[in-house]
């Protein structure tokens, strides 16, 4: 990386920080620094709040035309730099190349594209007799990111804010930031008018708190856990601002019996354990017919002893690193948790997998006789380790599924499509996915009760950046 690894991106122009003060990026895998950056404070957040709210003016007012020709060159230089952004993911936050190449960068790009699509027939404006509702900008959006799927988050935030008229600073996480560094080269690259798109690096107890106190903000976009979620709202209250949640989650993933078992079982395996099992949606709580259960078991043990752990760079490598050691510690805590309090090792347990002395390497782990007061059963472990709880019969399984403070996701499994979409109608989660349907960028993403409020992608996370806005007497005309 280069120097501007150490500098921010404000108004247009890359800057030094108002106090130096140096942070490493640390390679999951090595347990080793391979970079630094510079990590901001309240003085370069005011900096980049004072860019944006300049730009503002203008960028609110810029024709639907000049938003998507922006959209459109940001996807262009993005495209450029895949192989750039797939290295930094890689090395930042552990994933394995060829699913950072593959996942990662092109999830990242498909919010751009699908932005720039929504845009060619939004309606801005809702004529009413003679009055007009219309949809504008809410103005300076702070955008804070997570580590687990950096890309992603970035530009489901960005390119709606972009779409809206809004002008924006973005913190990625200091863990990893080098990939958040490279999108500001492609923005930057893309023609983005200055002070429209800022970046500020840095913690959240100094960069994200100050974005979201600041009385210059009109709204906080921000993703990461509950706990840092709820200290992102106390903060922005002060201020009344507009504060957007996408926060943890706990995804129940029911098999009903009809279903094909090793297939099914197969499948949940694989969706709890992608990205290290570091996703806000993974179907950690795999409910099965209790006399299915045995030989759900099995194949969950097959599956879980497939996997291969090992380097980003190595292409057999199925699980690489989870992205720091605090996020290892905190499996581990957990995994001894559940041993503690009974559950039975199918596979994996703790530690490092046979052959790794080093590094962030988990095992990937199975437990069976879960019950419902278990740590592993209620809080969001954010690592390869699946929970396989029974159930008797489909009202009991749902409300099972249902008891957990998070509502981000729902799995069900059925080849019966009717009872299938009746269980996920009775889910009280944002996200409910049937028999593992491909991924989407135009569908709502977004939690019930402490998984957040607000939606995030297509014309919905648009929506999130947008204010509302009643002219009466629009078309009215008065006499002279």
């Amino acid at each position: 990386m280069g120097n501007r690894d150490l500098q921010f991106y404000i108004d247009g122009a890359w800057v030094d920080p108002v106090t130096p003060r140096r942070f490493d990026v640390i390679d999951p895998a090595t347990d080793q620094a391979f970079a630094q950056i510079s990590m901001g404070s309240a003085t370069d957040v005011d900096l980049a709040v004072a860019a944006a709210t300049r730009a503002f003016a203008s960028f609110s007012r810029s024709s639907r035309a000049d938003r998507i020709a922006l959209l459109h060159r940001i996807a262009a230089e993005y495209r450029k730099r895949q192989d750039d952004l797939a290295r930094a993911v890689s090395r930042e936050m552990g994933a394995p190349i060829w699913f950072a190449q593959e996942r990662h960068v092109v999830m990242g790009l498909s919010h751009i594209e699908k932005m720039a699509e929504i845009l060619s027939w939004f309606p801005f404006e809702d004529p009413r007799g003679a009055s007009m509702v219309t949809k504008e900008a809410i103005g300076v959006a702070a955008l804070i990111t997570p580590w687990n799927w950096p890309l992603n988050q970035v530009t489901c935030k960005v390119a709606p804010a972009i779409g809206a008229g809004c002008t924006m600073i973005l913190k990625p996480a200091e863990q990893s930031p080098l990939s958040a560094i490279i999108f500001a080269e492609i923005m930057e690259a893309a023609g983005t008018p200055p002070g429209v798109f800022n970046l500020v690096n840095g913690d959240g107890a100094s960069v994200g708190a100050a974005l979201s106190r600041h009385p210059g903000v009109d709204m906080v976009s921000f993703t990461g856990s509950t706990h840092a979620g709820i200290q992102v709202a106390k903060a922005a209250a002060d201020t009344v601002k507009r504060v957007h949640q996408e926060l943890g989650g706990k995804s129940a993933n029911i098999l009903l019996p009809d279903v094909d078992l090793e297939d099914a079982v197969t499948k949940g395996v694989a969706g709890c354990y992608l990205n290290s099992g570091q996703s806000c949606v993974a179907p950690s709580r795999m409910f099965v017919h209790r006399d299915q259960y045995d030989e759900a078991l099995r194949h969950a043990k097959t599956a879980a002893e497939s996997y291969v752990v090992g380097m980003q760079d190595d292409a057999a490598t199925r699980l690489g690193p989870v992205a720091s050691r605090m996020q290892y510690d905190k499996i581990q805590g957990l995994i001894e948790s559940g041993i503690a309090e009974g559950a039975r090792l199918i596979a994996g347990g703790p530690g490092r997998p046979e052959g790794r002395d080093a590094g962030c390497f988990v095992r990937p782990t199975i437990f069976a006789d879960v019950t419902p007061e278990m740590r592993i059963a209620r809080e969001e472990i954010f690592g390869p380790v699946l929970s396989i709880l029974p159930y008797d019969d489909v009202d009991s399984v749902i409300d099972e599924a249902n008891a957990t403070v998070y509502g981000l996701a729902a799995y069900v499994q059925s080849k019966d499509l009717a009872l299938a979409r009746n269980v996920a109608g009775r889910m009280r989660a944002g996200n409910i996915y049937i028999n593992y349907p491909p991924v989407s960028a135009d569908m709502p993403f977004g939690g019930f009760k402490q998984s957040g409020n607000g939606r995030e992608c297509a014309e919905f996370g648009l929506e999130e950046f947008l204010e509302i806005k009643g002219i009466r007497g629009y078309g009215i005309v008065e006499n002279q």
